[in-house]
């Protein structure tokens, strides 16, 4: 997709699958499982679905996807599959991972950011490692003492190096990287997570992250069990929703398998699937 003078490609980086109920929290699974059928585990299918915007002398990677070598009790635990390594996704869009000069991550989650380091014999290092890698201060210094509701979805042999070879920037509420291309922080699913929003003229494009992972968590109160305070995520993302309807926001999904982007309409004051958009 072009957005003025910025290209934008969707890398799917694998599938992966996460419990049904956590991912809608409260709502009853006669519901959610109207939308998100579940496996005999539970589980309901998620993408990692990653942003390569180029654009004004950048390239900018969000997100990176789990990565691999998790071991096998992990991957039965989640299911991966269909992976895709993100130096194989530029090469086919013509790119090296040293052309990359800025990697976004929302936030530190292994589907997230475990994508970032690639192991180097018994150790890791960074996939990109010519990127200044943006993450907010918040966000940083929780992975490093995350709580144990959340300590399973940090691997920090896999955010070290992030630090250990000097490419961590670190950010305080929302920023700009560029004209054009902003990064909004929110805090109901984990401190610090932020997403991109790239506008130009009136055409904008918003990476819904774990704010909105997918396209059937549109409606209010279908919040994650993953959220450490979905009350709050709950009014972020009502508030992001009304932005998207009123100023015609295409919301790209991270972890829908199957709808990459949509925009957003309001029924009987209710927000719901709109026009469905192939990035």
């Amino acid at each position: 997709m072009k957005i003025g003078s910025w290209e934008v490609n969707p890398v799917v980086a694998g599938m992966f699958r996460l419990d049904g109920g956590a991912m809608f929290g409260v709502v009853p699974k006669n519901l959610w499982s109207r939308v998100a059928p579940a496996d005999d585990e539970n589980r309901i299918s998620m993408a990692m679905r990653n942003l390569v915007i180029r654009g004004q002398g950048r390239v900018v990677v969000v997100d990176t996807g789990s990565g691999i070598g998790y071991g096998k009790k992990l991957e039965n635990i989640y299911g991966f599959e269909n992976f895709v390594s993100l130096t194989d996704a530029l090469r086919d869009i013509d790119l090296k991972p040293e052309d990359v000069t800025d990697v976004i991550l929302t936030h530190l989650h292994f589907d997230h950011a475990g994508g970032a380091a690639i192991q180097d014999g018994a150790g890791w290092k960074l996939a990109f490692p010519n990127a200044a890698h943006h993450i907010q201060n918040a966000q940083w210094e929780h992975a490093l003492n995350p709580n144990p509701r959340d300590r399973a979805s940090y691997f920090s042999e896999r955010i070290a190096p992030i630090e250990s070879e000097g490419v961590l920037e670190l950010h305080d509420g929302d920023w700009a990287l560029c004209p054009g291309l902003d990064v909004l922080a929110f805090h109901g699913h984990t401190p610090g997570q932020h997403l991109p929003r790239l506008s130009v003229d009136r055409v904008a494009l918003f990476y819904c992250g774990d704010l909105i992972p997918t396209a059937a968590h549109i409606p209010t109160p279908y919040v994650m069990a993953y959220d450490l305070d979905p009350v709050l995520a709950m009014e972020e993302k009502t508030a992001v929703l009304k932005r998207a309807a009123d100023e015609d926001w295409i919301l790209v999904f991270e972890h829908d398998p199957s709808v990459e982007a949509c925009r957003v309409e309001v029924l009987d004051g209710r927000f719901q699937l709109g026009e469905t958009v192939t990035l």
